[in-house]
Order: C-alpha cells, then sequence, then structure tokens
C-alpha cells in the first residue's frame, strides 16, 4: 500500500480545538516538519479535515 508525505505548512495558532487534536494526531507538532503516513481512509479524513495546514504529497 501506498503512502502518502504529510507536512504542516500552516501554524495551528488560532485554529479549531478539533483541528489541532487532528494536526498533533497526525505526529505533526513544528511547522515544516514532514511525517509518512498510510494511504488509507483514517489518514485521508484527517487530511480532508486539517487540508488548509498541510500539504500532501505521495510517496
Amino acid at each position: 500500500m501506498a503512502n502518502l508525505k504529510v507536512t504542516l505548512v500552516k501554524s495551528t495558532i488560532g485554529a479549531v480545538p478539533k483541528h489541532k487534536k487532528t494536526v498533533e494526531a497526525m505526529g505533526l507538532h513544528k511547522v515544516n516538519k514532514t511525517v509518512e503516513l498510510p494511504d488509507n481512509a483514517a489518514t485521508r479524513g484527517m487530511v480532508k479535515q486539517v487540508e488548509h495546514l498541510v500539504k500532501v504529497e505521495e510517496a
């Protein structure tokens, strides 16, 4: 199965608390940090929720 490279490009300061927790659950804590996550429905849903804060690439 493929992976997704997710990068936090915008700070979570001032974001909705639910979005902050979603970003943290993905393993992103600092701006410009990148993590690889499995490409599944759960990850896609998390990315969709915070798409204004992250950049996604297929790995």
